[in-house]
């Protein structure tokens, strides 16, 4: 099915391969992230399944580029849009299923809460900290997602991919050569599934770490705000909010782009903050750390298509 808005894009128009889910031209991400800001994206393809998605790839010129989207929490869209296709796994691709007593094989559009929830109902521990993390188990897998001493590396045992070329694969954590916040993942492969493992573990032990967990987060971070989580890595030997406070940026204002004053690793959209202003804020910040304490900040945050 392939639905039309009525907006303009800049890229050429080209043929697409029929699909069993739904294919949306000139669709506005910007209800789909975080930041609530940004372009639209020059197809928007929510897949059926991973056949559905896997013979659309196999078929689609290979010049197209190809960009999965999860939660949006950790990502700036830029205002001139993202052009070629954009895949967006919903419902069918948000399964959590036992596999054994400590191994979960869970859907790439799984939330972080879905399956730290499911892993607390099956006795399954050590993964509640995907819990404070606002993301699906695709960009977990690909981004080394973690927090609170752990990360995806130490609990995945292997994914399941579906390649630029619609070939579907599955790779061991060895194969995905994880560093800190990032993997070696083809560009263009969507994970379609990932297995996790933890220990055994008593459900409500697992709850009172999932209820730290979350009591941490609500503390320490601006959650009911529009914003796209830890702007910057931490780089080594620091600590990035730190380098932030001390070089003066804390409450530090663009526009309606602002630095968190509750925790300054974090970019807030005040209202109508457009990309290019929230973008520009974190190149101001990185500016002011290099010049105070000669340290450049790396982005953990994803910026994604064109300016306008």
């Amino acid at each position: 099915m392939v639905q039309a808005l009525g907006l303009e894009v800049s890229a050429v128009c080209y043929a697409l391969p029929p699909v069993r889910g739904k294919l949306t031209h000139g669709a506005p991400l910007a209800p789909l992230v975080w930041f609530k800001s940004g372009g639209a994206a020059e197809w928007l393809f929510e897949p059926a399944d991973a056949d559905d998605l896997a013979t659309f790839l196999y078929a689609l010129d290979p010049a197209v580029p190809v960009m999965g989207l999860g939660l949006g929490s950790n990502l700036i869209v830029r205002d001139g849009g993202v052009p070629g296709v954009v895949v967006r796994l919903g419902k069918a691709f948000a399964s959590v299923e036992q596999v054994d007593s400590t191994t979960l094989r869970c859907g790439g559009g799984a939330s972080g809460i879905l399956v730290s929830s499911r892993a607390r109902d099956a006795g399954i521990g050590g993964v509640e900290f995907l819990r404070s993390i606002p993301g699906t188990v695709g960009g977990f897998v690909r981004m080394n997602g973690g927090a609170y001493g752990r990360e995806t590396k130490d609990v995945l045992v292997e994914c399941e991919v579906v390649l630029r070329n619609g070939e579907r694969k599955t790779l061991q954590l060895a194969e995905l050569g994880y560093t800190y916040r990032h993997s070696e993942l083809p560009a263009g492969a969507i994970v379609v599934s990932a297995t996790f493992c933890g220990q055994p573990g008593d459900p409500a032990a697992i709850q009172a770490e999932m209820d730290r967990i979350a009591a941490a987060r609500e503390e320490s971070q601006p959650l009911r705000s529009k914003t796209g989580g830890s702007t910057f890595k931490n780089p080594d030997r620091h600590k990035a909010w730190a380098l932030i406070d001390a070089a003066g940026c804390r409450g530090l204002r663009r526009g309606d782009a602002q630095v968190s004053e509750k925790h300054c690793n974090f970019l807030l959209n005040l209202g109508n903050a457009a990309s290019a202003d929230i973008e520009a804020l974190g190149e101001d910040v990185r500016t002011k750390v290099k010049a105070q304490s000669g340290v450049q900040l790396e982005w953990e945050i994803q910026r994604v298509g064109v300016s306008k």
